[in-house]
């Protein structure tokens, strides 16, 4: 792709996710709070978890956990790509104590106003100060060289229309050592062509998914090494129960006797820097 078509599709996601902050779209699941606990359960996130976050930062906008696959110790940073309503680090913060930090990258200015309004809120109810939001592309990432101990991200990179860059940026900011654990949406097979270039299906997390082996080749080219992805079944049938409008778009897109779940895995990635 060029320059042009990446801007033309970030801002086709910045687009659809502003319009999900502010309420004026439903999320990847749906409109409903009792549909995001529903797909948040489903995904392994315990009460223990939740219990501590501010209302609305769960918006249905996962599709694994990557604060338990990444088995956060405290003092540790930790760097959430794409952070939207803050749930991942409003976790992590809890997860890494005081004496670690928690920044979430985000590049809709609608989701990191949410996610702001949201800390005073956490910090009241937790004590904890430890976590911060900042405005950027996950291509593109405003964080240091060498200064993260874990970068995680939940159904995002799927998004990126550049995603040797986006892994080459994880390489740059994680310390020697340091960990990339990441929960996102890929192919079993390639999507048909209707689907691959509808913008729906781009801010639904399907359109911009890759096959596993275009992942690891990836993750490989940035240097990151003993790569383990594990592929688990994700139900898209949830997002039909909840009535979301974006998935009931994209299914009129697929073969006869097709569904999504035909395409679509949900996979748990975990890198290495050396």
């Amino acid at each position: 792709m060029n320059t042009n078509q990446n801007d033309q599709i970030r801002d086709t996601v910045r687009q659809g996710y502003a319009a999900i902050a502010r309420g004026q779209s439903a999320s990847c699941c749906g409109s409903g709070d009792c549909c995001s606990n529903q797909l948040t359960q489903a995904l392994g996130y315990n009460n223990e978890d939740l219990d501590n976050l501010p209302q609305g930062a769960d918006m249905g906008l996962s599709c694994g956990n990557p604060t338990a696959l990444a088995q956060l110790q405290s003092g540790q940073t930790v760097l959430d790509l794409g952070s939207g309503g803050g749930l991942d680090v409003f976790i992590a913060a809890q997860k890494i104590g005081p004496a670690g930090r928690a920044i979430g990258v985000d590049m809709t200015p609608e989701m990191l106003r949410k996610a702001r309004n949201a800390t005073s809120i956490f910090t009241s109810q937790t004590g904890l100060s430890n976590l911060e939001f900042r405005l950027g592309e996950i291509e593109h990432l405003p964080v240091a060289d060498n200064s993260i101990d874990v970068v995680i991200s939940n159904c995002v990179i799927n998004l990126s229309p550049d995603k040797p860059q986006v892994w080459r940026e994880i390489a740059r900011v994680l310390k020697p050592g340091g960990k990339a654990c990441i929960s996102d949406l890929a192919l079993k097979k390639p999507l048909p062509e209707s689907i691959r270039q509808s913008a729906a299906a781009r801010v639904a997390c399907i359109a911009g998914a890759i096959l596993i082996d275009d992942s690891r080749a990836l993750i490989r080219q940035a240097n990151l090494t003993d790569i383990q992805i594990e592929e688990k079944q994700y139900n898209l049938d949830i997002m039909t129960d909840c009535n979301d409008p974006l998935y009931r778009l994209v299914k009129t897109e697929l073969p006869p006797n097709e569904t999504l779940n035909n395409y679509i895995i949900s996979v748990n990635i975990t890198a290495y820097k050396s």
